[in-house]
């Protein structure tokens, strides 16, 4: 390894991991010799974007496996710039009047990914941000999967800008973007099934065989997403049981047995769908030629093709179309039986849920015009996120993994969607549906233009505190940091931002879980 000096003043004439010459931080990797620079609002992290992990998915690329991207030594990349989204069928801006104001719509439209970010089959690339470090002391790393039911782009939101945790905490953040909906899951027979998942994969690959040169441990990698990056999390723990690379899992608001996942047959119905609208042929043709057909059309018409194919409905949102599908490789029909079986990685994992999960929920049924009442609320939050916690995390226990669990609470005035008189019901938007993101990042100010109130920050403040223990041990941070490990038979279940508050509360799982069927019984 060598030896770098950065002219950086607060750490003048110390060995480092990173480069930095003419001021500029520089990491060596298999992508080239990255240039990168100061971050915005945090003087002593250095920001990595746009940094190619995999070929560009285009021509007989799409719709397939990706690629390694290794350039010559010597190859200079300058990473100031932010990658295109990837290309995805973005669900249509909120109809809903009564935000709150002045920064409930802002909030939504940056988690919903209403921008004008552009976006193009050219996706495959992550974010890094480190601060400088002595050589010899690696950091944990944390690389984040964002959600969105695998159809609403993430990295380039003010949710996931990993400037601020890398700063507090002095950890490696890394973000990835991962093809969507049906150029990530397209359903055609014949080819290997969830590209998007093994995006992800090689994204982690990349990390490992890399993140050295920011300063980050290749040893104590722990991946963490919410909603459907939750759930891409616990898929990860499936597929990759005898390799998982990673140290650690964290799931927010999503495991395997949230989602129920496409049939085969189902996701083909709904490949053949488009490729008739775009006269590429049906069912009856041969598939490959089908295939062919569709990597050469352009990417308009085959994403307006797509939005035309009807989703699933359920009970407050249509299910996303192209979807993870079982191929019993990446995703599995069975993950009841796998999960009571053990058949995961055997690694530590934190997982929990918000406590109203459906506070954004309420906007999606609004626009489709659906009028639930509060206890219908109330069984969707705890079938179709509180139960299926309480099973992964019991599972874990019992094959002897360190497990940790939590429930947020926090509902603050800059990051509120709308208030208890807006007409959506008396609890307003509460504690919803991805509002712990920017605590755990420390992006809530960014999110909503307002500023944080001293408890806001103190709440956030905590819980990066928290996820950053269990990146540097997975298997002890968290109990040094204060929590009990986690248990169906003890009070274990730590409550974070409860009445608005910083301050540790642990309460019995039971509190929460006991509405729940004994066993995973399908219904949300």
């Amino acid at each position: 390894m060598q030896f770098f000096y950065t002219a950086t003043a607060a750490v003048a004439f110390l060995p480092t991991s990173l480069a930095f010459i003419n001021n500029a931080p520089q990491a060596v990797t298999s992508s080239g010799t990255l240039i990168g620079h100061q971050a915005s609002n945090k003087t002593f992290v250095s920001e990595y974007l746009g940094v190619r992990y995999a070929q560009a998915p285009t021509g007989d690329l799409r719709f397939a496996p990706p690629k390694r991207y290794i350039v010559p030594f010597g190859t200079v990349y300058q990473a100031k710039e932010w990658s295109d989204d990837c290309l995805s069928n973005k669900p249509p801006l909120s109809s809903f009047p009564n935000f709150s104001q002045p920064s409930g719509l802002r909030t939504w439209k940056n988690f919903a990914g209403q921008n004008d970010n552009p976006a193009s089959e050219d996706c495959l690339k992550l974010n890094v941000w480190a601060k400088a470090t002595l050589w010899w002391e690696l950091k944990p790393v944390l690389v984040y999967f964002h959600g969105g039911r695998f159809i609403t782009p993430g990295p380039h939101s003010p949710f996931y800008n990993g400037q601020y945790l890398a700063d507090v905490e002095d950890v490696v953040v890394v973000t990835v973007n991962y093809r969507l909906g049906i150029f990530g899951f397209s359903g055609a027979p014949g080819i290997q099934q969830n590209i998007a998942l093994l995006d992800q994969r090689l994204a982690v690959t990349w990390v490992r065989d890399n993140i050295q040169a920011f300063g980050g441990d290749p040893k104590r990698i722990v991946i963490f997403g919410q909603s459907a990056g939750g759930a891409s999390v616990d898929y990860f723990s499936f597929a990759y049981k005898s390799d998982p690379i990673v140290s650690g899992l964290i799931a927010h608001s999503g495991t395997s047995l949230r989602f129920k996942p496409n049939s085969p047959e189902y996701a083909q119905n709904l490949w053949y769908n488009v490729t008739e609208t775009i006269d590429c042929g049906t069912a009856n043709d041969h598939a490959m030629a089908v295939l062919a057909c569709v990597r050469q059309a352009p990417i308009s018409v085959v994403l307006a093709a797509a939005a035309k194919v009807q989703a699933l409905p359920t009970m407050a949102l249509a299910k996303a179309a192209f979807y993870p599908t079982v191929d019993n490789v990446t995703v599995f029909a069975n993950y009841d039986e796998l999960t009571k079986s053990g058949a995961f990685a055997e690694i530590p994992l934190l997982a929990g849920n918000t406590d109203f999960e459906a506070g954004w929920y309420k906007l999606s049924a609004y626009g489709a015009k659906l009028n639930l009442s509060e206890a219908q609320w109330d069984l969707f939050v705890e079938r179709g996120f509180t139960c299926p916690n309480k099973y992964s995390t019991k599972a874990r226990v019992n094959a002897g993994v360190p497990t940790w669990r939590y429930r947020y609470h926090g509902d603050w005035d800059n990051l509120r969607l709308y208030d208890s008189e807006a007409g959506l019901g008396p609890r307003g938007s509460g504690a919803y549906h991805g509002s712990e993101i920017g605590m755990i990042f420390g992006t809530a100010q960014d999110i909503s233009g307002q500023p944080n109130t001293a408890e806001e920050e103190a709440t956030s403040r905590y819980m990066m505190g928290a996820w950053a223990a269990f990146a540097r041990d997975s298997r002890e941070g968290l109990t040094k940091y204060g929590w009990p490990a986690y248990s169906e038979a003890t009070e274990s279940l730590v409550r974070l931002g409860y009445n608005n508050k910083a301050a540790l509360n642990v309460v019995s799982p039971s509190l929460y879980d006991n509405a729940c069927p004994l066993t995973n019984d399908g219904s949300f």
